[in-house]
């Protein structure tokens, strides 16, 4: 006698995924990386050329304010977003005032950007006597002026000591480095035009020492004043 036959087990059959399907779904996982992508690069763009911008700081004529090394913030909404082109500002809260670190593109060489203080705004008259700065004849006693080679004035008079009186022009500002004795500046080169000012320096992200590569722990997050 042939023994029954037993039932066989039940197999599960998946269905078959189109391959076009597939295709569409890799293709749409791949656009959307893609469109993320852009979305962030235009946001920061947008955030770079509008808002905030960040510089390195090469030389020492900030010194002791802004030290070799230093990686700087600067706010480019609170003087106006410039257009391109046009040369106007849109949206300006206020103009650069007095003690101010602003940074501005170079009279001399506009391929280049240069960090300085405020010194004096259109209408002030500003004079240098012995190193000692007077605005409107007032002495101005700038906390963070540093002299490298002392108080005293060199013999001769030299744009870094004795300066003036020049009126500053309407639309301009006049800056000087903190680093008076090591500044190339206003004193040297004249005013600069408000419509080249980038922005107002607030903050150090970054600082490592150029030599040793030693980061300067005690300066991040350091407000700029």
């Amino acid at each position: 006698m042939s023994a029954p036959l037993e039932p066989s087990s039940s197999v599960s059959v998946s269905p078959e995924v189109p391959a076009t399907l597939s295709l569409r779904r890799g293709k749409s996982v791949v656009r959307e990386y893609a469109e993320a992508l852009a979305t962030a690069l235009l946001l920061a763009l947008l955030i770079r050329s509008f808002v905030v911008q960040a510089f390195k700081i090469p030389s020492g004529s900030m010194l002791p304010t802004l030290q070799v090394g230093d990686h700087i913030l600067v706010n480019k909404f609170v003087y106006g977003v410039h257009v391109p082109l046009s040369g106007g500002r849109l949206l300006p809260l206020r103009t650069p005032q007095r003690g101010e670190v602003v940074v501005f593109v170079y009279p001399v060489d506009p391929s280049k950007d240069f960090i300085k203080r405020v010194v004096a705004v259109a209408g002030d008259v500003v004079q240098i006597r012995q190193k000692r700065v007077y605005i409107n004849d007032v002495p101005w006693d700038d906390p963070h002026a540093y002299f490298a080679d002392g108080e005293a004035a060199r013999r001769g008079r030299t744009p870094r000591d004795e300066y003036g009186p020049v009126t500053v022009p309407p639309g301009h500002i006049f800056v000087m480095g903190d680093n008076r004795d090591r500044s190339y500046d206003s004193r040297f080169w004249g005013f600069v035009d408000l419509d080249e000012v980038k922005g107002k320096a607030f903050a150090i992200y970054w600082s490592w020492d150029g030599t040793d590569r030693w980061v300067r722990w005690d300066r991040l997050g350091m407000r700029i004043q």
